[in-house]
Protein backbone atom coordinates (compact mmCIF):
# COMPACT_ATOMS: atom_id res chain seq x y z
CA UNK A 1 0.00 0.00 0.00
CA UNK A 2 1.46 3.44 -0.99
CA UNK A 3 2.24 5.87 1.92
CA UNK A 4 -0.25 8.37 2.25
CA UNK A 5 1.19 11.60 1.37
CA UNK A 6 1.91 14.16 4.17
CA UNK A 7 0.06 17.19 4.73
CA UNK A 8 1.63 20.63 4.23
CA UNK A 9 1.14 22.79 6.75
CA UNK A 10 3.71 25.37 5.64
CA UNK A 11 1.73 27.55 2.65
CA UNK A 12 0.81 27.02 -0.70
CA UNK A 13 1.87 23.92 -2.47
CA UNK A 14 4.52 23.61 -4.38
CA UNK A 15 3.59 25.68 -8.09
CA UNK A 16 6.44 24.08 -10.37
CA UNK A 17 4.30 21.08 -10.67
CA UNK A 18 1.38 23.44 -12.00
CA UNK A 19 3.50 25.89 -14.52
CA UNK A 20 3.84 25.15 -17.98
CA UNK A 21 7.06 23.44 -18.88
CA UNK A 22 8.56 26.41 -21.30
CA UNK A 23 8.09 28.40 -17.89
CA UNK A 24 9.90 26.23 -15.57
CA UNK A 25 12.62 25.78 -18.45
CA UNK A 26 13.09 29.69 -18.67
CA UNK A 27 12.30 30.91 -15.00
CA UNK A 28 13.90 34.09 -14.44
CA UNK A 29 15.76 34.11 -17.55
CA UNK A 30 12.63 36.30 -19.82
CA UNK A 31 14.44 39.03 -21.79
CA UNK A 32 11.47 40.89 -22.49
CA UNK A 33 7.67 41.11 -22.56
CA UNK A 34 5.07 42.46 -24.76
CA UNK A 35 1.10 43.03 -24.87
CA UNK A 36 0.06 42.66 -28.21
CA UNK A 37 -3.71 43.37 -27.17
CA UNK A 38 -5.89 43.84 -23.84
CA UNK A 39 -5.66 40.54 -22.18
CA UNK A 40 -2.68 39.37 -24.02
CA UNK A 41 1.38 39.07 -22.67
CA UNK A 42 3.82 37.46 -24.97
CA UNK A 43 7.24 36.93 -23.12
CA UNK A 44 10.47 35.79 -24.86
CA UNK A 45 13.35 34.52 -23.15
CA UNK A 46 17.01 34.19 -23.57
CA UNK A 47 17.12 31.04 -25.00
CA UNK A 48 14.68 31.97 -27.93
CA UNK A 49 10.98 30.53 -26.38
CA UNK A 50 7.91 32.04 -26.12
CA UNK A 51 4.90 31.89 -23.89
CA UNK A 52 1.54 33.81 -24.55
CA UNK A 53 -0.38 34.65 -21.38
CA UNK A 54 -4.03 35.27 -22.42
CA UNK A 55 -6.21 37.10 -19.14
CA UNK A 56 -10.07 35.85 -18.54
CA UNK A 57 -12.13 37.80 -16.70
CA UNK A 58 -14.61 35.53 -14.18
CA UNK A 59 -17.18 36.52 -11.65
CA UNK A 60 -15.19 36.27 -8.60
CA UNK A 61 -17.41 33.67 -6.60
CA UNK A 62 -16.96 30.40 -8.93
CA UNK A 63 -19.63 27.54 -8.33
CA UNK A 64 -17.83 23.55 -9.72
CA UNK A 65 -19.35 24.05 -13.35
CA UNK A 66 -17.80 27.34 -14.12
CA UNK A 67 -14.74 25.91 -12.67
CA UNK A 68 -15.43 22.49 -15.16
CA UNK A 69 -16.30 24.63 -18.03
CA UNK A 70 -13.10 26.92 -17.70
CA UNK A 71 -10.74 23.78 -16.44
CA UNK A 72 -12.02 22.02 -20.29
CA UNK A 73 -11.22 24.88 -22.35
CA UNK A 74 -7.68 24.98 -20.51
CA UNK A 75 -7.31 21.42 -21.99
CA UNK A 76 -8.66 21.29 -25.11
CA UNK A 77 -7.37 24.75 -25.62
CA UNK A 78 -4.54 26.26 -23.99
CA UNK A 79 -2.22 22.65 -23.23
CA UNK A 80 -3.66 22.31 -19.90
CA UNK A 81 -1.98 24.78 -17.79
CA UNK A 82 -4.07 27.81 -15.96
CA UNK A 83 -3.26 30.00 -13.08
CA UNK A 84 -5.60 31.49 -11.05
CA UNK A 85 -4.79 35.41 -9.55
CA UNK A 86 -5.97 37.05 -6.53
CA UNK A 87 -8.74 38.39 -8.14
CA UNK A 88 -10.25 34.96 -9.34
CA UNK A 89 -9.34 35.98 -13.23
CA UNK A 90 -7.89 32.99 -14.92
CA UNK A 91 -4.61 33.08 -16.79
CA UNK A 92 -4.30 30.56 -19.69
CA UNK A 93 -0.75 29.89 -21.18
CA UNK A 94 0.50 28.72 -24.41
CA UNK A 95 3.77 28.50 -26.28
CA UNK A 96 2.32 28.93 -30.05
CA UNK A 97 0.65 32.06 -30.69
CA UNK A 98 -1.17 30.04 -33.31
CA UNK A 99 -3.41 29.25 -30.34
CA UNK A 100 -3.90 32.58 -29.02
CA UNK A 101 -7.04 33.26 -30.82
CA UNK A 102 -8.58 30.00 -30.88
CA UNK A 103 -8.47 30.37 -26.86
CA UNK A 104 -10.11 33.54 -26.91
CA UNK A 105 -12.69 32.41 -29.12
CA UNK A 106 -13.49 29.76 -27.11
CA UNK A 107 -13.44 32.04 -24.10
CA UNK A 108 -16.03 34.93 -25.60
CA UNK A 109 -18.10 32.19 -26.63
CA UNK A 110 -18.28 30.10 -23.35
CA UNK A 111 -19.56 33.75 -21.80
CA UNK A 112 -16.56 35.04 -20.21
CA UNK A 113 -14.16 37.85 -21.21
CA UNK A 114 -10.70 38.94 -22.25
CA UNK A 115 -8.97 42.00 -20.92
CA UNK A 116 -7.54 42.95 -17.51
CA UNK A 117 -3.97 43.66 -18.47
CA UNK A 118 -1.91 46.91 -18.96
CA UNK A 119 -4.05 50.31 -18.29
CA UNK A 120 -7.07 49.08 -17.57
CA UNK A 121 -9.84 48.52 -14.57
CA UNK A 122 -8.87 45.08 -13.04
CA UNK A 123 -11.24 42.99 -11.78
CA UNK A 124 -12.52 44.35 -8.39
CA UNK A 125 -10.96 42.19 -5.38
CA UNK A 126 -13.36 41.87 -2.33
CA UNK A 127 -14.02 39.86 0.84
CA UNK A 128 -16.30 36.79 1.30
CA UNK A 129 -19.87 39.08 1.71
CA UNK A 130 -22.98 36.87 3.04
CA UNK A 131 -21.96 33.80 1.52
CA UNK A 132 -19.20 32.48 3.99
CA UNK A 133 -17.76 35.55 6.38
CA UNK A 134 -19.20 35.85 9.96
CA UNK A 135 -19.00 39.19 9.98
CA UNK A 136 -20.47 41.00 6.78
CA UNK A 137 -22.73 44.57 6.82
CA UNK A 138 -22.47 43.87 2.87
CA UNK A 139 -22.36 41.56 0.48
CA UNK A 140 -18.71 42.31 -1.18
CA UNK A 141 -19.64 39.59 -3.80
CA UNK A 142 -22.62 41.68 -4.65
CA UNK A 143 -21.16 44.86 -4.69
CA UNK A 144 -18.29 43.46 -7.12
CA UNK A 145 -20.91 42.19 -9.38
CA UNK A 146 -23.51 45.14 -9.77
CA UNK A 147 -20.17 47.25 -10.23
CA UNK A 148 -18.71 45.20 -12.79
CA UNK A 149 -21.77 45.19 -14.81
CA UNK A 150 -20.89 48.90 -14.98
CA UNK A 151 -17.18 48.70 -15.25
CA UNK A 152 -16.94 46.09 -18.26
CA UNK A 153 -15.63 48.07 -20.76
CA UNK A 154 -12.82 49.63 -18.53
CA UNK A 155 -12.15 45.82 -18.12
CA UNK A 156 -11.76 44.81 -21.67
CA UNK A 157 -9.67 47.87 -23.01
CA UNK A 158 -6.35 49.75 -21.61
CA UNK A 159 -7.66 53.59 -21.43
CA UNK A 160 -6.99 54.44 -18.32
CA UNK A 161 -4.02 56.65 -17.31
CA UNK A 162 -2.45 53.79 -15.47
CA UNK A 163 -3.36 50.66 -13.73
CA UNK A 164 -6.57 50.85 -11.41
CA UNK A 165 -7.19 48.27 -8.69
CA UNK A 166 -10.61 48.45 -6.97
CA UNK A 167 -11.22 46.67 -4.02
CA UNK A 168 -14.37 46.30 -1.51
CA UNK A 169 -14.69 45.17 1.83
CA UNK A 170 -18.18 43.94 3.74
CA UNK A 171 -16.94 45.08 6.80
CA UNK A 172 -14.88 47.94 8.82
CA UNK A 173 -11.65 45.68 9.68
CA UNK A 174 -11.13 45.74 5.66
CA UNK A 175 -9.80 42.63 5.00
CA UNK A 176 -10.22 44.00 1.31
CA UNK A 177 -6.97 46.00 1.42
CA UNK A 178 -5.66 49.04 0.08
CA UNK A 179 -6.91 50.19 -3.42
CA UNK A 180 -6.75 52.88 -5.63
CA UNK A 181 -10.93 53.19 -4.92
CA UNK A 182 -12.13 50.75 -2.33
CA UNK A 183 -15.59 50.53 -1.54
CA UNK A 184 -16.18 49.59 2.64
CA UNK A 185 -18.94 49.27 4.95
CA UNK A 186 -19.76 51.57 7.63
CA UNK A 187 -21.61 51.10 10.76
CA UNK A 188 -23.08 54.05 12.65
CA UNK A 189 -24.60 53.08 15.84
CA UNK A 190 -22.95 51.10 18.43
CA UNK A 191 -23.83 46.86 18.48
CA UNK A 192 -27.08 45.92 20.32
CA UNK A 193 -27.40 43.31 22.60
CA UNK A 194 -29.43 40.71 23.24
CA UNK A 195 -28.64 40.31 26.91
CA UNK A 196 -30.63 37.01 27.53
CA UNK A 197 -28.26 35.12 25.19
CA UNK A 198 -24.76 36.76 25.90
CA UNK A 199 -23.81 34.30 28.93
CA UNK A 200 -25.08 31.39 26.90
CA UNK A 201 -23.49 31.97 23.71
CA UNK A 202 -20.28 34.51 24.33
CA UNK A 203 -17.19 33.89 26.38
CA UNK A 204 -17.02 37.25 27.48
CA UNK A 205 -13.51 37.63 28.20
CA UNK A 206 -12.53 36.58 24.51
CA UNK A 207 -15.22 39.81 23.73
CA UNK A 208 -14.14 42.25 25.93
CA UNK A 209 -9.85 41.53 24.49
CA UNK A 210 -11.38 41.96 21.43
CA UNK A 211 -12.35 45.55 21.26
CA UNK A 212 -9.49 47.60 20.23
CA UNK A 213 -10.62 50.43 21.90
CA UNK A 214 -11.46 49.08 25.28
CA UNK A 215 -14.94 50.02 25.13
CA UNK A 216 -16.98 46.88 26.48
CA UNK A 217 -16.71 45.59 29.77
CA UNK A 218 -18.45 42.70 31.74
CA UNK A 219 -21.64 43.55 33.47
CA UNK A 220 -24.72 41.90 35.07
CA UNK A 221 -28.10 42.70 33.70
CA UNK A 222 -31.28 41.24 34.96
CA UNK A 223 -29.14 38.79 36.95
CA UNK A 224 -27.56 37.63 33.89
CA UNK A 225 -23.84 37.45 33.45
CA UNK A 226 -23.27 39.65 30.15
CA UNK A 227 -21.48 42.64 28.56
CA UNK A 228 -22.16 46.23 28.10
CA UNK A 229 -20.59 48.76 25.62
CA UNK A 230 -19.33 52.40 26.27
CA UNK A 231 -20.90 53.81 23.87
CA UNK A 232 -18.69 57.34 24.26
CA UNK A 233 -15.81 54.98 23.15
CA UNK A 234 -17.07 52.65 20.52
CA UNK A 235 -15.62 53.39 17.01
CA UNK A 236 -19.02 50.94 15.55
CA UNK A 237 -16.22 48.25 14.21
CA UNK A 238 -18.20 45.21 14.60
CA UNK A 239 -15.09 43.28 16.21
CA UNK A 240 -17.17 41.98 19.08
CA UNK A 241 -20.15 40.44 16.53
CA UNK A 242 -18.03 37.14 15.58
CA UNK A 243 -17.41 36.06 18.96
CA UNK A 244 -20.83 37.51 19.84
CA UNK A 245 -23.45 37.21 17.97
CA UNK A 246 -25.98 38.54 20.68
CA UNK A 247 -23.88 41.85 20.03
CA UNK A 248 -25.71 42.78 16.76
CA UNK A 249 -23.84 45.21 14.94
CA UNK A 250 -25.58 44.97 11.21
CA UNK A 251 -28.44 47.33 10.77
CA UNK A 252 -30.53 47.78 7.81
CA UNK A 253 -30.94 51.34 8.47
CA UNK A 254 -27.61 52.39 10.10
CA UNK A 255 -24.86 49.96 8.35
CA UNK A 256 -23.61 52.37 5.00
CA UNK A 257 -21.13 51.93 2.73
CA UNK A 258 -18.26 54.36 2.22
CA UNK A 259 -15.61 55.05 -0.60
CA UNK A 260 -11.83 55.28 -0.20
CA UNK A 261 -9.33 56.40 -2.75
CA UNK A 262 -5.45 56.63 -3.17
CA UNK A 263 -4.38 53.47 -1.55
CA UNK A 264 -1.15 52.22 -2.83
CA UNK A 265 1.08 49.12 -2.05
CA UNK A 266 3.30 50.21 -4.65
CA UNK A 267 6.98 52.08 -4.23
CA UNK A 268 7.81 52.73 -7.95
CA UNK A 269 7.93 56.53 -7.56
CA UNK A 270 6.78 57.14 -4.28
CA UNK A 271 6.31 55.95 -1.18
CA UNK A 272 3.42 53.20 -0.56
CA UNK A 273 0.02 55.78 0.67
CA UNK A 274 -2.99 54.49 2.87
CA UNK A 275 -6.38 55.32 1.18
CA UNK A 276 -8.29 58.36 2.37
CA UNK A 277 -12.12 59.01 3.15
CA UNK A 278 -13.60 60.60 0.21
CA UNK A 279 -17.33 59.48 0.66
CA UNK A 280 -19.39 58.63 3.41
CA UNK A 281 -23.46 57.35 4.30
CA UNK A 282 -23.45 56.05 1.07
CA UNK A 283 -26.71 53.50 1.29
CA UNK A 284 -26.18 49.80 1.31
CA UNK A 285 -28.88 49.10 -1.18
CA UNK A 286 -28.52 45.65 -2.31
CA UNK A 287 -28.92 44.06 -5.01
CA UNK A 288 -27.59 46.56 -7.30
CA UNK A 289 -26.04 49.28 -4.85
CA UNK A 290 -26.24 51.84 -7.70
CA UNK A 291 -25.38 55.15 -5.26
CA UNK A 292 -22.09 53.44 -4.89
CA UNK A 293 -21.82 52.71 -8.40
CA UNK A 294 -22.32 56.37 -9.79
CA UNK A 295 -19.78 57.90 -7.76
CA UNK A 296 -16.82 54.93 -8.37
CA UNK A 297 -17.82 55.97 -11.98
CA UNK A 298 -18.00 59.34 -11.46
CA UNK A 299 -14.18 58.94 -9.23
CA UNK A 300 -12.87 56.78 -12.55
CA UNK A 301 -14.29 59.09 -15.26
CA UNK A 302 -12.35 62.18 -13.80
CA UNK A 303 -9.05 60.15 -13.45
CA UNK A 304 -9.22 59.61 -17.38
CA UNK A 305 -9.86 62.87 -18.05
CA UNK A 306 -7.13 64.61 -16.00
CA UNK A 307 -4.10 62.41 -14.85
CA UNK A 308 -1.26 62.36 -16.79
CA UNK A 309 0.22 59.08 -18.90
CA UNK A 310 1.08 56.37 -15.65
CA UNK A 311 -0.41 58.39 -13.02
CA UNK A 312 -1.80 56.40 -10.57
CA UNK A 313 -4.81 57.80 -9.22
CA UNK A 314 -2.79 58.95 -5.60
CA UNK A 315 -0.25 60.72 -7.71
CA UNK A 316 -3.15 62.23 -9.47
CA UNK A 317 -4.88 63.43 -6.68
CA UNK A 318 -1.65 65.01 -4.41
CA UNK A 319 -0.71 66.77 -7.76
CA UNK A 320 -4.26 68.67 -8.19
CA UNK A 321 -4.78 68.88 -4.45
CA UNK A 322 -7.49 67.56 -2.63
CA UNK A 323 -9.95 70.56 -2.95
CA UNK A 324 -9.88 69.94 -6.75
CA UNK A 325 -10.06 66.60 -6.45
CA UNK A 326 -13.53 67.12 -4.75
CA UNK A 327 -14.81 69.49 -7.54
CA UNK A 328 -13.65 67.00 -10.06
CA UNK A 329 -15.88 64.01 -8.49
CA UNK A 330 -18.69 66.66 -7.61
CA UNK A 331 -18.45 65.19 -4.24
CA UNK A 332 -19.31 67.35 -0.83
CA UNK A 333 -16.58 68.17 1.04
CA UNK A 334 -17.27 67.70 5.58
CA UNK A 335 -15.80 68.05 8.64
CA UNK A 336 -15.71 63.93 8.93
CA UNK A 337 -12.90 63.84 6.24
CA UNK A 338 -10.41 65.99 8.61
CA UNK A 339 -7.96 63.61 10.01
CA UNK A 340 -7.67 64.64 13.90
CA UNK A 341 -6.59 61.31 15.13
CA UNK A 342 -3.28 62.04 16.47
CA UNK A 343 -1.93 58.70 15.90
CA UNK A 344 -2.52 59.07 12.29
CA UNK A 345 -0.66 57.16 9.95
CA UNK A 346 1.20 60.12 8.12
CA UNK A 347 4.38 58.42 9.05
CA UNK A 348 3.90 55.01 9.06
CA UNK A 349 3.65 52.43 6.06
CA UNK A 350 7.21 54.91 4.85
CA UNK A 351 8.81 51.47 4.25
CA UNK A 352 7.49 48.26 1.67
CA UNK A 353 8.98 46.04 4.72
CA UNK A 354 6.33 47.75 7.13
CA UNK A 355 2.71 46.86 7.46
CA UNK A 356 0.11 47.54 10.22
Amino acid sequence: MPEMREPIESGCPDPWQYMHPVMRKNFGMWKYHEHPRVGVLRHVAYSGDEVWTVKVGTQRILDVFTLRKLCDIGDRYADGFVHFTLRSNLEYVVDDAAKVEPLIKAVEDAGFIVGGTQNSVTMISHTQGWLHCDIPGTDASGVVKSMMDELIDEFKTATMPNRVHITTSCCQINCGGQGDIAINVQHTKPPKINHDLVANVCERPSVVARCPVAAIRPAMVNGKPSLEVDERKCICCGACFPPCPPMQINDAEHSKLAIWVGGNHSNARGKPTFQKLVAAGIPNNPPRWPEATAIVKRILNAYKEGARDWERVNEWIERIGWPRFFEEVELPFTKYHIDTWRGARASFNASNYIRF
